[in-house]
């Protein structure tokens, strides 16, 4: 268990870039003002907890609930085929959640933050990369997910509510095809 900057930073890009809590921006934004707030801190601690989880204990935790990590990445990309569909059309499909609470765990934390892809990235690096670089690089992609979730006023702000709406239809499409290639990607091994 040695740490390699080399194996830390392709760790960090490829989490952020699976995370994608810049892609995000607009889903969470609408989420927050559905929820009536996200709790930044604690959605950060989670989606940690579920990365940090799943780095250890995935696979086997999987395997003891009978459910193979191709019909978990399924199950994820439904949730996120149907927030990017409530996106593109506006029509609210997931209900307002009236505690801030338990929307901070489901949908911010798992599946949008810790999702599927995330969840099944973090096993698999663990087959190339010493778990420091990977925990470091959990770490790191955390503090960027808090950062961007408390941002997200300002950043409502600065869009405007035209501007919110175009990114919002146009990131929306994004998860749908992020959402169909997890799908695409797994469904071979689904129900086995």
């Amino acid at each position: 268990m040695k740490f390699n900057l080399q194996h830390f930073l392709t760790v960090s890009f490829t989490l952020f870039a699976v995370i994608d809590a810049i892609g995000s921006i607009p889903l969470l934004i609408s989420l927050n003002a559905k929820m009536g707030g996200i709790r930044e801190f604690r959605a950060t601690i989670i989606s940690g907890l579920f990365m940090i989880g799943f780095l250890f204990v995935g696979e086997p935790f999987l395997k003891l609930l009978g459910v193979t990590v191709s019909s978990f990445a399924v199950g994820g990309s439904i949730v996120i085929f149907l927030l990017g569909l409530e996106m593109v059309l506006g029509h609210e499909i997931f209900k307002s959640e009236k505690d801030a609470r338990a929307g901070t765990v489901v949908p911010v934390a798992f599946p949008i933050i810790a999702g599927s892809g995330t969840l099944t990235t973090v096993m698999s690096l663990k087959a190339n990369f010493a778990e420091i670089n990977i925990l470091l690089g959990i770490l790191v992609n955390l503090v960027l997910v808090y950062i961007v979730l408390k941002s997200l006023r300002f950043l409502e702000k600065a869009l405007g509510e035209a501007g919110l709406i175009a990114v919002r239809k146009f990131f929306g499409v994004i998860l749908l095809a992020i959402a169909v290639k997890i799908f695409g990607t797994n469904i071979h091994g689904f129900g086995k």
